[in-house]
């Protein structure tokens, strides 16, 4: 990869492919290519322009994946501007306060999350545009952008009079040392922390990707992860964009039937995935095959059983498209069982680490690299330590330095400065072990955060403050089971009596209780169950529950 700006590879990539097919909304029959992707961007500039939007400001965009969720972020960064992607599942006070909080002056949204929001409540927004056709949806009293948007089209011809081709693209020269996404991991006001990423973070990602992962021209993408995360950002998005690849967008749920469906239909060379839709293909599709009476007395046999597990992997890589190089996993733990068996039949698949604060990549290898239960490689430009006496063998926190880390949390500073060491290590939060080749093996969490099946992130804790404000609630523990999220309730059991209720009154209010929560936080954060608990919980001296002494009831 020629050595430029991350802006700069933008401008490059859509020059040279402009003719190529850039990016495709599954099931809408509409593909834009390079030049019409860049085209749209131009029209953007010039409102960003006319609106006095100044290089550094922040644009917020939510939805769910598409195009245009695309050419918007693209528009923004290319001006050298700011933004700010909200997950489409934040209930609508969240996505408030990250308006709010991140100071964006202009928001993209899609046509059915505008009408959960309140105008008023996002008083800094200049105006809200939609991502079904750019169109003004709403605007504030003293501005014009609706004389801009109708009159867009004139000023883009005058400005293109002879047309727009590859020489007409020219984005900011900014310095790889500024701002381009600020990236919030949670909603909620008392626990946002908006990390802000640098020009050098994500080019860090896309040379390690060019390098390594090895797309190119004319080479297709199925993007179902949201690129509200940088995970799926990353690598279905701004990766694939800067090797003249073609990405379609799922733009709905990617349960695995409609996943195969879209697999099949697209033929992408290369996946990027979470680990519960490989565990999903893995339970529904392999499972039932090998527990065929006839397969599984094959299976015994020395010689039969490489021939099925071939078969196997010739259905799974036809299920996938028939074209897949690679699958790459990553964002939440891998169960060792599908793993085992995914590289037992030879299936082209590994597992990377990354969190938001790296852009997101930390260690990635190839699957022909790949040393089982590690999560690869720490890469060429990072650097990572154990806080453990012995790191080969005994786990301690994984920190890290290197090019992709962020350059803090915006306007948070004392979390800043609390997630680095005196000696300038990013601590991850997460327990590992590292080998003597620089291979990374992850062995636990010290983090409470949880992982979401599709990579979300999810603090218990904002879920415990929102239900120990709930009807009979003295204080609450989330914790995960079996991918569900349980909330052990200590009931204010005085209040209980003072008001003549019994044990079963106080079941029915803990479902009504569980109804409001799960209408007031994202789908992901959802309660599956509310379980009393009987005591009250045991806690630090610094009266922290002990949350250890609960994760396996």
């Amino acid at each position: 990869m020629e050595k430029m700006t991350f802006i700069k590879l933008y401008e490059k990539s859509f020059r040279k492919n402009f003719d190529f097919p850039a990016m495709t909304d599954y099931g809408s029959g509409k593909t834009f290519t390079y030049g019409e992707v860049a085209k749209e961007i131009a029209k953007l500039h010039i409102l960003f322009k006319e609106c006095k939007i100044n290089p550094g400001d922040k644009i917020s965009v939510i939805g769910k994946n598409s195009s245009r969720w695309c050419i918007a972020h693209l528009a923004t960064i290319t001006y050298g501007a700011v933004i700010v992607p909200i997950l489409h599942d934040f209930n609508a006070n969240d996505v408030q306060h990250i308006i709010n909080h991140s100071d964006s002056v202009l928001l993209f949204a899609a046509d059915a999350i505008w009408e959960t929001l309140a105008d008023e409540g996002i008083p800094g927004v200049k105006g809200i545009i939609s991502l079904t056709d750019f169109r003004l949806l709403s605007q504030q009293e003293d501005e014009n952008l609706n004389c801009v948007i109708s009159r867009l089209d004139e000023k883009f011809a005058a400005k293109y009079p002879n047309g727009f081709g590859p020489d007409d693209i020219s984005y900011s020269n900014q310095s790889d040392e500024e701002v381009v996404v600020l990236n919030y991991t949670s909603g909620t006001t008392g626990f946002s922390k908006g990390v802000m990423i640098l020009g050098r973070n994500l080019l860090g990602n896309m040379e390690f990707a060019h390098n390594h992962i090895g797309l190119k021209r004319g080479d297709r993408m199925l993007s179902f992860l949201p690129l509200a995360h940088t995970y799926g950002a990353a690598f279905d998005f701004l990766y694939a964009l800067t090797e003249g690849v073609e990405t379609t967008f799922l733009g709905k749920t990617p349960a695995p039937k409609i996943l195969l469906k879209a697999f099949g239909e697209v033929q992408p060379e290369i996946v990027i995935s979470v680990p519960l839709i490989f565990e999903k293909i893995y339970k529904n599709m392999i499972i039932p095959i090998l527990n065929k009476r006839p397969i599984n007395w094959a299976l015994s046999l020395p010689l039969l059983d490489t021939q099925i597990y071939s078969q196997i992997r010739k259905k799974l890589i036809h299920a996938l498209g028939g074209k897949i190089r690679q699958v790459i996993v990553g964002g939440a733990p891998f169960n060792s069982e599908v793993e085992d068996f995914m590289l037992k039949i030879k299936f082209p698949i590994s597992v990377g680490y990354g969190m938001t604060e790296c852009a997101p990549l930390v260690s990635f290898s190839l699957c022909t690299d790949f040393i089982p239960h590690s999560c690869g490689k720490v890469l060429e430009c990072m650097e990572a330590r154990i806080d453990s006496e012995d790191p080969e063998n005994i786990a301690g926190e994984i920190q890290v330095r290197g090019q992709n880390v962020m350059a803090g949390y915006y306007k948070n500073e004392i979390v800043a400065k609390e997630v680095f060491t005196d000696d300038g290590w990013l601590r991850t939060g997460d327990l590992g072990t590292l080998d003597k080749n620089n291979n990374l093996f992850i062995r636990g969490r010290s983090k409470t955060m949880i992982l979401g099946p599709s990579g979300q992130n999810i603090y218990p804790e904002e879920i415990e403050a929102k239900l120990n404000n709930l009807p009979f609630v003295m204080e609450s523990l989330v914790i995960e089971k079996n991918r569900r999220l349980i909330a052990l309730v200590y009931p204010d059991y005085d209040s209980v009596d003072e008001s003549g209720l019994s044990h079963d009154d106080l079941a029915l209010i803990m479902e009504e209780n569980k109804a409001t929560l799960n209408n007031a936080v994202a789908s992901y954060e959802k309660i599956a169950e509310i379980r009393l608990f009987p005591n009250e919980f045991e806690k630090t001296p610094k009266k922290s529950i002990k949350r250890y002494l609960y994760n396996n009831i």
